[in-house]
């Protein structure tokens, strides 16, 4: 009975993901109000007031100027998010989270989420055979069900009404979901008019907020996978690609090889052949002033390694990397894609790994990484439409790890005004509600409940490497081992009485034999004496 109720437990923990969105608040109310908190169904309170998990509260947002690569104001929904759609939200208390306070914050479990805990993150290819079918399974479970707490914006808030009379929500896959999410954090400005955009704006890439904002967006994508699989042990697996020469992941038994007949298409063997993408069209919208609407826009396209060389020469080493971890500063000079000796930006891939000066027209580290995926995954907008997008990032994010680890930065060091828009510490992170601010994901994994395996130290790391994929496989198969060893057990019974009544056969066979020949002697025996006879026979 503990055991069923514990994933029960769990379950209602991560009823209410923290996404974009949320279906209470798509509504023309939420709209008119500009209020986003939500009953939690624990007590029938708003942000579960009652059982003192939260309350609902004006948001409060920073003021720090923003840097001069977006010059305009008042112009997009992203500004100053999310008070465009909502000036009040739940903030919640302790170790509670989510957008109504129902759930715990990363790393908490528990009914008063009071239990941290922290998962393992594992690379893809040391996975048992079992679980990367499982990690395929559920990806595909995730692109083909609806997700059920969350919706998807389809208009700017203008084209809502003043008044939110026209709301223009749509329903999307639990996968799609985040795809939508990182399309709509790196979208082009509308500035009025078919094809007027502002391109030199991006709340999640080119700037100090890159590697908080995708830490984030994979937590929120781990827990989604959890709710809809019941899986509460799930991880992202990560793909180790320093010194790669080839995609090592792209094989049928894991993200999908390449098509024998069209080098650009997927393998027909492998599930993800019948994946259609979305938000794969920027120059579609920007004409159309419109937003993506999560539209099927034709099949998942790969073909790896033929990229244009001229801008990826390789994939990233392992030299790279230790150049890039042992960078001592964060951010530099004007904290954007031009900046010269800064972590961010050589991991990003606007500079080089060997020199840490920014370079035009090249892609390095993250970056070459997309390139060379030669498809889908080499349009920023697009880009999560590929699987291959979260093992490469839980990768990066891992890097990020070790710098953190490494050089142990306070928070202060993380920029608190000048970065591009979106990117300062106190700035929340778009799309995401519940709120979180970027500064407050400059800190160790350690924290936010999960570690990477090839960061644990070497006892541990065998009992997550080894250890514990043995023991997970034996586990799948234990009924079949069951089986084999009672069938070994009966047929080693056969063979010991098969042998044991051969070996009888031939001491009976031996006795008659010798019988045998005692009594062609007899007459000699019994001419000495009858008595004497018959002993010797009974001591022979």
């Amino acid at each position: 009975m503990r055991s069923l109720c514990l994933p029960v437990l769990l379950l209602v923990l991560l009823d209410c993901c923290l996404c974009q969105f949320p279906r209470p608040c798509a509504t023309s109310e939420g709209l008119r109000t500009k209020e986003c908190c939500p009953v939690w169904e624990g007590d029938g309170s708003a942000c579960g007031a009652l059982s003192g998990r939260g309350f609902c509260t004006e948001v409060e947002i920073s003021d720090e100027p923003h840097g001069p690569q977006y010059p305009h104001t008042g112009i997009d929904d992203r500004e100053r998010w999310p008070t465009t759609f909502f000036n009040r939200t739940c903030r919640c208390a302790g170790n509670y989270g989510g957008f109504n306070c129902g759930e715990c914050r990363f790393g908490y479990w528990g009914a008063n989420c009071a239990e941290y805990r922290e998962s393992v993150r594992r690379n893809v290819l040391t996975l048992s055979t079992a679980e990367q079918q499982k990690f395929i399974s559920y990806l595909n479970l995730a692109k083909n069900t609806l997700s059920r707490d969350y919706v998807i914006s389809t208009g700017t808030r203008a084209e809502m009404g003043e008044n939110g009379e026209n709301p223009m929500f749509s329903d999307i896959s639990a996968y799609d979901l985040f795809v939508w999410m990182h399309y709509y954090v790196s979208r082009d400005a509308f500035l009025g008019g078919p094809g007027n955009v502002w391109r030199d704006i991006d709340f999640a890439h080119e700037s100090a907020a890159f590697l908080p904002w995708h830490r984030v967006f994979l937590l929120h994508w781990e827990n989604e996978i959890r709710k809809l699989t019941g899986d509460f042990n799930f991880t992202i697996p990560y793909w180790d690609w320093r010194n790669a020469q080839t995609c090592e992941v792209c094989t049928d038994a894991l993200m999908g090889a390449r098509n024998a007949l069209n080098p650009n298409l997927i393998s027909p063997a492998s599930v993800f052949s019948s994946w259609k993408v979305i938000c794969t069209q920027p120059e579609e919208y920007n004409s159309r002033e419109a937003l993506c609407n999560s539209t099927e826009e034709g099949p998942l396209l790969r073909n790896p390694g033929n990229h244009e060389t001229n801008r990826v020469s390789r994939l990233p080493t392992t030299a790279d990397v230790e150049f890039v971890v042992n960078l001592p500063q964060y951010e530099t000079g004007a904290m954007d894609r031009f900046s010269n000796m800064s972590f961010r930006n050589v991991l990003e891939g606007f500079a080089s790994p060997s020199s840490g000066l920014a370079v035009r027209g090249q892609s390095t580290m993250h970056n070459a990484l997309h390139v060379f995926m030669n498809g889908t995954m080499s349009s920023v907008q697009g880009s999560a439409n590929d699987p291959i997008f979260l093992l490469h990032h839980a990768f990066i994010d891992s890097i990020y790890e070790r710098w953190l680890r490494t050089h142990q930065p306070p928070r202060s060091i993380y920029p608190r005004a000048n970065a591009p828009i979106g990117h300062n510490d106190g700035y929340y992170m778009v799309p995401f509600m519940p709120l979180y601010r970027n500064g407050e994901y400059f800190v160790s994994n350690r924290n936010l409940g999960y570690e990477y395996a090839y960061l644990l130290d070497p006892g541990q790391r065998f009992v997550q490497e080894v250890l514990t994929p043995y023991l997970e496989q034996a586990q799948q198969i234990w009924q079949w081992l069951l089986g084999a060893g009672l069938f070994g057990a009966v047929l080693a019974v056969l063979i010991v009485s098969v042998f044991i009544a051969a070996r009888r056969k031939m001491k009976r066979d031996k006795r008659k034999k010798r019988a045998s020949s005692f009594g062609e002697r007899q007459p000699l025996l019994q001419s000495s004496s009858e008595e004497g006879s018959s002993s010797y026979q009974t001591h022979l």
